[in-house]
């Protein structure tokens, strides 16, 4: 008995003993196992872009793999669009981004940054032949690209007369000048100089002259604990000389001297979260997204026209007795049903004006024009495939009997087959209309100021994402409403059987 209570005192220290050993341990170093969800858009190249395999790399992410080294954290970055970094910061779906972030008074009402990490400024870049852009000044009443939520697009607003084009990320806008379809760009000068000086880009120069002197700094949320951490891990990397070796191995130069604190670290957010303060933001945002709207439905019932079109004679075509002119037609809706949207976006505007400029002739889109051309090929395959669908619904009985009455075949389809078909087909055809109106948002990518870029630049500015994408939710609810209404009407009023109920 008196053994049996010795071996259960001794577990019991035993027990006591390691519990202490694992709480010390844990206690000695609490934030090494500590990870960051880092948000970044890899498609700044030389700060951050994706290489070879994939593999995430550039000046910012080597930068904060040393910050996390010297601060003992770990790092995992996640790949976000620069317009909406800020927003994930201010949500903590992430919890800090570095992005090649300019720090401004604006956005330092918003977020917390770290001290600054990189010198940099604005410069305007122009295609090698242009000798008339010389300065700011000589960009009045130009047209211009910049990417969206940057402080070249808010300079490029300062320009009198200017037309601006906003892209969602640099390399777009850099191709748009590329391409002959803007007259300069106003980006970062390190990005477009290691572009050109790398040979990405060809027959385009910067000029020299710095627009601005602006620093990067690393975003958290307003008082988060991860600053301070942030904050310490890149004061041992700068006073270490590491920070010195990561600049020299992707610029080739000394790196400048940075301020020693924050800026704008007293900034307040004068925007109080509540109801009255969202309802009015979202009654500002209203006329802008209403002009938004129009250009939608305008893009909407452009492509669709020309959809039903191109559609009905694909369909008619599907049906045909030649078979190489059946499997061309097979091919055509195969093609654009089994690509994405987007793509086919991106191969028009900005591939087939690169293809005509490597074959030697100058060839460019203008932005609406490429919009409802994607959208319209796009909606044909689908409304093929309907049309389709729709004649062979018809009762094969009624061609017999067109054809025992006289009419060609031309004359069966006109008169006999297809206007009954149509009254099959307006339901699938109104939700074609209705998933084409939302798919126009895509549109937004080429610089198009539709429903959906119009709250992009909106959020831009304000940085309240939720309340400016719950009012573009909401005009895309109405109209899709109202187009669901409209369809159903017509559907009524081409039905002489419901006609009679009615």
């Amino acid at each position: 008995m008196i053994r049996l209570n010795f071996r259960r005192w001794w577990r019991g220290l035993l027990l006591v003993g390691l519990s202490c050993t694992l709480i010390a341990g844990c206690s000695v170093n609490s934030d090494s196992g500590k990870t960051l969800r880092v948000a970044t858009e890899p498609a700044f190249p030389p700060f951050e872009f994706q290489g070879v395999g994939g593999q995430l790399q550039g000046f910012s992410l080597d930068l904060m793999n040393a910050i996390a080294t010297a601060a003992n954290f770990k790092v995992k970055f996640q790949s976000i669009p620069f317009d909406g970094i800020i927003p994930a910061v201010q949500a903590n779906t992430v919890d800090a981004a570095i992005s090649s972030i300019t720090i401004t008074a604006e956005r330092a009402k918003t977020v917390s940054f770290s001290r600054p990490y990189f010198k940099a400024g604005l410069a305007i870049a122009v295609r090698s032949d242009n000798q008339d852009i010389t300065s700011l000044d000589s960009l009045k009443n130009k047209k211009l690209a910049v990417q969206i939520g940057t402080t070249g697009a808010e300079k490029a607003k300062s320009v009198p007369g200017v037309q601006i084009r906003s892209f969602d990320s640099a390399p777009l806008a850099l191709q748009e000048l590329l391409n002959g379809n803007v007259d300069a760009v106003i980006n970062d000068a390190p990005v477009t100089l290691y572009a050109i000086n790398t040979g990405n880009l060809q027959g385009i120069k910067v000029i020299q002259q710095l627009l601005t002197e602006e620093y990067y700094g690393i975003a958290t949320a307003k008082n988060s604990p991860n600053l301070t951490l942030i904050n310490d891990g890149l004061d041992r990397v700068l006073s270490n000389g590491e920070y010195s070796q990561i600049y020299k191995k992707w610029f080739k130069a000394e790196p400048p001297s940075l301020p020693a604190k924050s800026l704008f670290e007293n900034q307040a957010n004068d925007s109080k979260a509540n109801i009255i303060t969202s309802l009015s933001i979202i009654w500002r945002a209203f006329p802008l997204l209403l002009q938004g709207a129009l250009v939608t439905l305008q893009l909407t019932i452009l492509s669709v026209v020309l959809g039903l079109v191109g559609g009905s004679l694909i369909g008619i075509i599907r049906l045909s007795d030649i078979k190489p002119v059946r499997w061309l037609a097979r091919a055509y809706v195969d093609f654009f049903r089994g690509t994405p949207l987007l793509v086919q976006i991106f191969m028009i505007y900005f591939g087939i004006p690169a293809i005509a400029q490597q074959l030697g002739f100058t060839f460019n889109f203008n932005p609406l024009v490429a919009g409802v051309l994607a959208l319209s090929l796009n909606s044909a395959a689908y409304i093929a495939e309907i049309v389709r669908a729709g004649i062979q619904s018809i009762e094969p009985g009624q061609t017999e009997a067109a054809q025992s009455l006289g009419l060609s075949s031309v004359e069966t389809m006109r008169y006999i087959i297809f206007p009954q078909a149509f009254r099959r087909m307006i339901p699938p055809l109104g939700n074609e209309f209705i998933s084409l109106l939302k798919d126009t948002s895509l549109v937004a990518v080429i610089g198009f100021e539709e429903l959906f870029r119009k709250g992009q630049l909106i959020v831009a500015g304000n940085y309240r994402a939720f309340e400016i994408y719950a009012a573009v939710a909401l005009v895309y609810l109405c109209l899709t409403l109202l187009s669901s209404q409209a369809f159903s009407k017509l559907e009524v009023w081409m039905n002489p059987i419901r006609q009679q109920r009615k």
